[in-house]
């Protein structure tokens, strides 16, 4: 890494924007670099790893540093995480600030505060520890603290997962099976996948480990009627058309254009063509009460405050509160309940979420089934043991970074009997 005065500019400048907390971390990001063209591909990534740094262990750099300024804490990341000594840094801070980084290094060594170790806001320590006791809070915060691996989802339709594996170490690409997910590929590094053939012809897809379970979970079948209830830019979409080989008819369903279009070229590129891409209105939209009662399958992976996902978006646990988490649960209920409807006798339900807390997860479910008793929960190991996949779990689906390596992921499978 470069630890010049031009990239600490730069990176002071990108910070500060993205402390600002009023928009995504990545998407200010992108428009930074885009504004930015004079940096380079080692200068952006110098800048992109500050950011991300900064947001990752801010409490740390903070209580270390005892200073929110930003031209401190990205002085104070470039010290403690990213490898710089203090005669790199001469140059861009002074005597003062230079003795500042001297002491932030050997408290780093100390017992820290047990809020400042995990690096979470206190009101989500709070929420967490009304379920976990402080040693395995501490380990959940060590595992969202961790960058997140690059996984890709081999597309089964296309090629096998060793060829896949055999192609990829061919190009110098580091890759290994992923434990659970049969269709799950884990590169090391941070290849540039998109650039791959096997990415360009549609033979693997980027997708986390824990959103391919999600899939398994539904485990469509070949001619049955599916919808993915809130499609996005449709990676499960995506995968639950490989699980259908095709056949049938998947409805990708979504409230926004925006999204929708980043997933037509993907399917267009996956070879699938039982995908039905339709923007909807919101849930009482015509062509959802059309379908009631006749749908096989449906995933709700429902929108959440994500805090599963701190490994990639770290900007998250800084950016939701209490009342946002509140505003979620409220949409999360009225969502599963408007999905459930279309789901026919004997259909299967699946509701998801990215996120760590009961309320956007157990509470949604238990809510919805004492209102919906036409609708049981099936348990979400012995679905998995029905998809050959071994994960030891109970009632639901809960991924955890520090014990399966994926993101955080909560999932309950809902059969409808009646």
């Amino acid at each position: 890494m470069r630890f010049s005065r031009p990239v600490f500019l730069a990176a002071c400048r990108a910070a500060g924007e993205i402390l600002k907390l009023e928009h995504p971390a990545d998407a200010v990001l992108s428009g930074f670099f885009r504004h930015h063209p004079e940096l380079g591909r080692q200068d952006r990534a110098t800048v992109a790893d500050t950011v991300f740094g900064i947001l990752r262990r801010k409490r740390l750099l903070e209580y270390l540093t005892g200073s929110r300024a930003v031209p401190e804490l990205v002085l104070a990341c470039w010290a403690l995480h990213l490898g710089a000594n203090l005669r790199e840094l001469k140059d861009l801070a002074s005597d003062a600030a230079l003795q500042v980084l001297a002491d932030a290094k050997r408290k780093a060594g100390e017992t820290l505060p047990f809020a400042v170790e995990c690096d979470l806001p206190d009101w989500l320590i709070e929420r967490l520890r009304q379920r976990f006791g402080d040693d395995e809070l501490r380990a959940i915060a060590g595992g969202l603290l961790q960058n997140a691996p690059l996984d890709v989802r081999v597309n089964l339709m296309k090629s096998s997962r060793e060829r896949a594996l055999d192609q990829l170490a061919s190009s110098g690409i580091d890759a290994r099976p992923t434990p659970f997910s049969p269709a799950g590929v884990r590169l090391k590094g941070k290849p540039a996948i998109q650039r791959e053939p096997l990415f360009l012809e549609g033979a693997i897809e980027v997708q986390d480990e824990g959103s391919q379970l999600l899939c398994y979970l539904l485990s469509p079948r070949r001619g049955e009627m599916v919808a993915d209830f809130c499609a996005g830019a449709g990676g499960k979409t995506l995968a639950l058309g490989m699980l259908m080989r095709s056949a049938g008819r998947l409805y990708a369903f979504d409230v926004s254009e925006k999204r929708l279009a980043k997933l037509r070229p993907r399917v267009a590129r996956s070879g699938l063509s039982n995908v039905h891409v339709q923007r909807i209105e919101g849930e009482g939209d015509v062509r959802l009460t059309r379908l009631a009662g006749k749908i096989d399958r449906v995933l709700v992976d429902a929108p959440c405050s994500g805090l599963g996902t701190l490994r990639r978006n770290p900007d998250l646990k800084w950016r939701q509160s209490p009342s946002s988490v509140e505003e979620m649960a409220i949409k999360q209920r009225s969502i599963l309940a408007s999905a459930s409807k279309l789901v026919k006798s004997g259909g299967r339900l699946v509701y998801a979420t990215c996120s760590l807390l009961d309320e956007e997860n157990r509470a949604v479910v238990e809510e919805f089934l004492a209102r919906h008793t036409q609708f049981q929960l099936n348990p979400a190991g012995e679905v998995l043991a029905g998809e050959r996949i071994s994960l030891e779990m109970g009632p639901y689906l809960e991924l955890w970074p520090h014990v399966h390596g994926t993101d955080g992921f909560f999932a309950a499978v809902l059969q409808r009997t009646d």
